[in-house]
């Protein structure tokens, strides 16, 4: 009996009463959200959501901006990092620190991303709350809540939208202000990227793919989960909290484990080593190729992104391809790529390396570390995004192939393993931030080499195809 009245008190205490709805401040408060729903804020409590105000990475670099920007930085960085930080007046950009806000105003929380009435800009968080109890979402005919208000939006709406709510915090242009460029410059495009792929131009069913549709994935169970809520199970009714990508937390963070495994889980399938799928052929024969002239190709597919690989803050990226060509007794005749740990891989002196990611620059052409310096910047290094479904059109095939010019060396070769590798940030510029006492030096070794596993590959000389010297793998 006293286990029942517990639950019932729970039910009230966690959902309020059907006649009212929990003022906005309560709402604001994620730790609100947890009670009706766990297993959303479980997963939000690990995401790069939530942690977007405590990395050491974005403060670093926030408080190294101001400085060096004489303050024009203000509130650029904060204001998708901390966004209700700054909607409720409790942060404008200098002397950030996210251990001083309370819960509802630290990461990007519930109520700012279900809390949106409109989209008024495509970047820098165009995002209009509003400020009331209602909270927004893809479902249709929402239940109703004794904890807020609720209603569908199809900005919500994975099948429907055209992804306006993540394109206005995902696509970041530096205003002139800050780094002097007229006009600014794009630093971030992946909304942009995915509005020329046919992911976004084809509205077809099962073609059409929003952000939400790949970084969100669904599933059938029920919404909300607690004591005294009848809430039924709907089909794809519960969507993935986590948005894995390529960034994950460098320092203690909850679900750590479980963040890992699902940027595994998205990287994976991402791009291939992957020869073209010949006329008549069901399946492609294998990406790498050790041809009579002298000559080794590798061929790059980025097959599932709706964008350009990497994205992003794509100019800190650092992306590349490792290759290692065996001869008879097992000894190295020709290798690229090859990169130690802490080392990055322009900084190995490999006149044939291999990589993906921006290359960005200062007014004077020199280096540009920090996108404050960015005054233009360089993207053909980038795999594409597909941008069509028509065969007879060139842009249908959009891998590259890259070429290594060996001679007579190929004669020897007997067998070539290959693999991409990535980080989601270059080491030179967090040594550049630890240097200026920005960035707690610990950060560095914590950042991990990702291995793509759709790329990892063996050509074996006994095994190729004889008449183009392609691997059958």
């Amino acid at each position: 009996m006293r286990h029942l009245l517990l639950l019932g008190v729970f039910a009230v205490v966690a959902c309020g009463d059907n006649a009212t709805a929990f003022p906005v401040e309560q709402l604001r408060d994620p730790n609100t959200c947890m009670e009706c729903h766990p297993q959303h804020f479980q997963q939000w409590s690990g995401s790069m959501h939530a942690y977007a105000s405590d990395d050491p990475v974005f403060i670093a670099m926030n408080k190294r901006g101001q400085r060096e920007t004489n303050g024009a930085l203000g509130d650029f960085c904060v204001k998708c990092h901390a966004p209700m930080a700054v909607a409720l007046g409790l942060a404008d950009g200098n002397n950030f620190d996210p251990t001083a806000l309370p819960p509802e105003a630290r990461g990007i929380t519930c109520y700012f991303c279900h809390n949106v009435k409109s989209v008024e800009d495509d970047h820098n968080n165009g995002l209009v709350l509003a400020h009331d109890q209602t909270m927004r979402g893809g479902v249709k005919d929402p239940i109703t809540s004794p904890a807020h208000f609720s209603k569908y939006d199809q900005l919500m709406d994975s099948d429907l939208n055209q992804s306006e709510m993540c394109g206005s915090c995902h696509d970041i242009v530096v205003p002139e202000q800050i780094n002097g460029v007229p006009g600014g410059v794009a630093v971030e495009r992946t909304f942009v990227e995915w509005k020329a792929s046919f992911f976004a131009t084809s509205q077809s069913s099962g073609i059409h793919l929003t952000c939400g549709g790949c970084h969100m994935e669904s599933k059938q169970d029920v919404i909300a989960d607690a004591p005294g809520l009848a809430v039924p199970t709907r089909k794809n009714g519960f969507h993935e909290h986590m948005w894995p990508a390529i960034d994950q937390a460098l320092t203690a963070f909850p679900e750590f484990e479980a963040q890992a495994a699902r940027i595994t889980e998205e990287l994976d399938p991402s791009i291939a080593l992957l020869g073209p799928i010949p006329l008549g052929a069901t399946a492609p024969t294998g990406g790498i190729c050790v041809l009579p002239t002298g000559e080794i190709t590798v061929r790059i597919d980025a097959l599932g992104p709706g964008h350009k690989w990497p994205s992003g803050a794509a100019q800190d990226r650092r992306a590349w391809l490792e290759l290692i060509a065996y001869d008879i007794n097992d000894a190295i005749v020709f290798q690229t790529g090859v990169v130690p740990d802490l080392v990055d891989p322009e900084a190995i002196a490999d006149p044939n390396l291999i990589g993906f990611w921006d290359l960005t620059f200062k007014a004077d052409d020199t280096p540009a570390h920090f996108f404050w310096e960015i005054a233009r910047f360089d993207e053909r290094q980038l795999l594409l995004q597909p941008t069509t479904l028509d065969k007879n059109d060139p842009a249908f095939d959009h891998s590259v192939t890259k070429r290594f010019m060996l001679g007579a060396i190929t004669g020897q070769i007997e067998r070539i393993t290959a693999r991409v590798r990535m980080r989601a940030l270059p080491y030179e510029a967090l040594r550049d931030l630890v240097a200026s006492g920005d960035l707690d030096p610990a950060i560095i070794p914590r950042l991990p080499t990702l291995e793509i596993a759709a790329t990892q590959r063996t050509w074996d000389k006994a095994t190729r195809v004889s008449a183009t010297g392609c691997s059958k793998q």
